[in-house]
């Protein structure tokens, strides 16, 4: 394949190739990218686009990969032509431009699974985003030193929008494309400048080549124990539930908080830096998270006060899903490089919005399989137009829009790893409980964190267990810490009738979710019971 930037001017003149970040910012805020907040990060806009475009994400569909892809709504398909024709756009765009940056690093802290990253961007901020999201040449992440060879390559033309007539070219309904090519290993991003594109394109492509070589990658974070280094966890979910927060904790060392493989060697992150929800974020909640706010770090649509330069994390002015980006070694203690044995305890983490979910359930091989293909959790009330009440939102293996193959695939790669390792699969809920959301009431943090730790410690699986009635799953009759009415979900409801229909009508829809997949029958047969 031709090199993608084959095309684009790289004169020394106009590209700047692994600047240090204090460089980057000095030009950052020069060209008005981005402000410094009082807490010394750099706090940048993204435009109307202030979170991912799915809708705008296609693949280049190639005979070399065609047969391989879970073709649907993820993975929308684009001809070699029109993935040529954004390609061209881009680089036609950037060889006008003044200056570009190029970061030159590495996806995967196990040397052995290194894929090797090229990121080319106009705008000096998203060349620190990078930096603080990938691994850094020569940075202790980087671990072994081991020569940058080239394997992906990001082409951010961001700040570029189609026209209407480039739109009628490329098949496409909108001024935004983000193209991704697994033949070419390119990903061509125009008209958004979300910098969060750059990062989960890598994930994808990860998600892609790392089964090849006998990796499973997963969409979870992962800590150990601090004193030890040893049992190592995974916290399976999607946004909002949990997973930064409950692997960013005092007692465990943080291996990373979004993205990691699992080879035969151990785990490891993808990643070099973590990108946290700001959101509400406060010292006394989240104290690790708000330390890693500094020099170095880059702060998205957040806003800050015009004279002190404070952050306001509590606003959502500017959306829901403000964002923060740092290296991962600015958390204390976190593990550098970030790798680690087999785990032992897998957590599925699903924030129930209907109150019917049990906080905490131990799941069979069939059950895992199942509850990893469905990857649930809610949509409340007010977070979509239209969404007037709590809706269930299913996400294959906890991450569907980046998997460029089947769920089953990743499926059986999981199941493969719980048995060959003997790893204990766990489903919690942080979610409602007594009620619905705007009913009953979230569960209490403190009992999250008790759930963890006794299952971290060995206490839950040596607990009594019984079997919950319409969900099948195995529910403890206890857990330190924690009432044991709070166990059993039927038994926190003021309406037990009310309960009843409710987790029937989930059930239903897990149901109706699962009809979507091919599955093995034991694999089926794990499910709820309607």
């Amino acid at each position: 394949m031709t090199d993608p930037l084959a095309r684009l001017d790289q004169s020394p003149a106009r590209m700047f190739v692994n600047l240090p970040p204090a460089e980057l910012v000095e030009r950052a805020i020069a060209a008005g990218e981005g402000k410094l907040a009082a807490n010394g990060a750099l706090v940048c806009m993204t435009g109307d686009r202030t979170g991912r475009s799915p809708k705008d994400k296609y693949l280049e569909d190639t005979k070399d990969i065609h047969d391989r892809i879970w073709w649907g709504k993820v993975n929308m398909p684009l001809t070699p032509e029109r993935f040529e024709i954004a390609l061209g756009i881009a680089i036609d765009h950037l060889n006008t431009r003044p200056r570009l940056y190029k970061f030159e690093g590495f996806a995967g802290a196990d040397p052995a699974y290194r894929l090797g990253v090229q990121v080319v961007t106009e705008q000096a901020w998203h060349n620190l985003f990078a930096q603080t999201l990938f691994i850094t040449q020569g940075s202790k992440a980087a671990g072994t030193p081991v020569p940058f060879k080239k394997d992906w390559t990001i082409i951010n033309a961001g700040r570029r929008r189609l026209t209407a007539e480039e739109q009628a070219k490329l098949g496409v309904k909108g001024p935004v494309i983000i193209a991704q090519s697994l033949t070419r290993k390119t990903v061509v991003i125009i008209g958004t400048e979300y910098a969060g594109e750059m990062k989960k394109s890598i994930f994808y492509a990860m998600n892609y080549d790392m089964p090849e070589v006998g990796v499973f990658p997963m969409h979870c974070s992962c800590n150990v124990d601090k004193a030890t280094g040893e049992n190592p966890a995974l916290f399976f979910g999607l946004s909002g539930t949990g997973k930064t927060t409950l692997s960013a904790d005092p007692n465990r060392a943080l291996v990373g908080d979004d993205e990691h493989g699992w080879s035969d060697r151990g785990a490891f992150n993808f990643e070099g830096g973590c990108y946290a929800k700001c959101i509400k974020l406060s010292k006394v909640g989240e104290p690790q998270i708000w330390d890693a706010i500094r020099f170095g770090s880059v702060l998205e649509n957040t806003v800050i006060d015009d004279k002190t330069r404070v952050p306001d994390y509590d606003s959502a002015k500017l959306t829901e899903n403000t964002r923060v980006t740092y290296p991962v070694d600015f958390i204390d203690g976190a593990v550098i490089p970030s790798v680690c044995g087999h785990p032992k305890n897998i957590i599925f983490l699903t924030a129930d919005a209907y109150g019917v979910m049990p906080p905490v359930a131990k799941l069979s091989p069939e059950q895992a399989m199942y509850y990893f293909m469905n990857g649930y959790t809610s949509k409340l009330a007010g977070t979509e137009a239209g969404v007037t009440e709590p809706q269930p939102n299913f996400s294959p293996c906890f991450g569907g829009v980046f998997l460029p193959r089947p769920p089953i695939v990743y499926a059986q790669m999981l199941a493969a790893k719980i048995k060959e390792h003997g790893a204990n699969v766990w489903l919690l809920n942080t979610g409602w409980t007594g009620g619905a959301y705007g009913t009953g009431q979230r569960f209490k943090l403190a009992y999250t964190r008790a759930f963890v730790t006794a299952i971290l410690n060995g206490t839950l699986a040596k607990a009594e267990y019984k079997p919950d009635p319409i969900f099948g799953l195995m529910l403890p009759t206890t857990v330190p810490g924690v009432p044991g009415d709070v166990l059993i979900p039927r038994n926190t409801w003021k309406d037990q009738a009310a309960y009843d229909a409710q987790a029937k009508k989930l059930a239903a829809q897990f149901r109706e979710n699962d009809k979507t997949f091919d599955m093995p029958d034991a694999v089926r047969a794990a499910g709820p019971r309607v």
